[in-house]
């Protein structure tokens, strides 16, 4: 069997990730189990540089294989923002409702009510050995100024999905793990880990 640990502190994220490998040889196990850890420095420029920034900072401290995620919100009309900065668009400790309020305001000034969007996610997997896989998943929709659906977090109620008619806060969450950027890639990553430990 194969230790994973999951680069993140969110509870749901690693119980997510529990379910997807069910039926691989691995163990998973959250960070949060080796106590007090610095945060990984993500000075990536790309969701993918993140990721791998934050899979081989936490394989080298804890000495196990890790796994760690970057994902976040593109908005066409605002030159792909928020990006990278997605969770903290609002500023370094922002909740959700102070980053859909930038979110709002930066639409205003643009003068549109809606845009196309996506919410893109990186997996990447670093082990002790170097070895690095990693997987990517998209997720096309549309972000509008209305926010509809008490389901999900971040920017799901201002993200429509299904041809705009519903957000992503108003789908279930078995709808939302076929469609969603973070189910794409987890799917590819449960695929490339199974040939890896192969």
């Amino acid at each position: 069997m194969k230790t994973i640990i999951i680069a993140t502190k969110n509870k749901g994220k690693v119980k997510e990730m529990e379910a997807a490998f069910d039926g691989l040889p691995i163990i998973v196990r959250a960070l949060s189990e080796f106590g007090e850890l610095p945060s990984a420095v993500e000075s990536g420029q790309t969701f993918a540089e993140n990721a791998r920034i934050k899979a081989a900072f936490y394989a080298r401290l804890t000495g196990m294989a890790c796994l760690a995620d970057d994902s976040g919100l593109e908005v066409d009309v605002l030159d792909k923002q928020p990006g990278i900065y997605s969770a903290r668009f609002a500023g370094t400790h922002a909740s959700d409702a102070e980053n859909n309020n930038k979110l709002l305001n930066e639409m205003k000034k643009t003068g549109s009510s809606s845009s196309p969007a996506r919410y893109k996610c990186v997996l990447a997997f670093f082990d002790v050995n170097g070895e690095i896989l990693q997987s990517e998943g998209t997720c096309e929709g549309i972000i509008k100024i209305q926010p509809r659906g008490d389901n999900g977090f971040g920017y799901d109620p201002y993200f429509y999905v299904c041809g705009g008619q519903k957000s992503m806060a108003e789908i279930s969450l078995a709808e939302k793990n076929v469609i969603s950027h973070r189910g794409k890639a987890v799917k590819k990553m449960k695929k490339l880990l199974a040939e890896y430990l192969s």
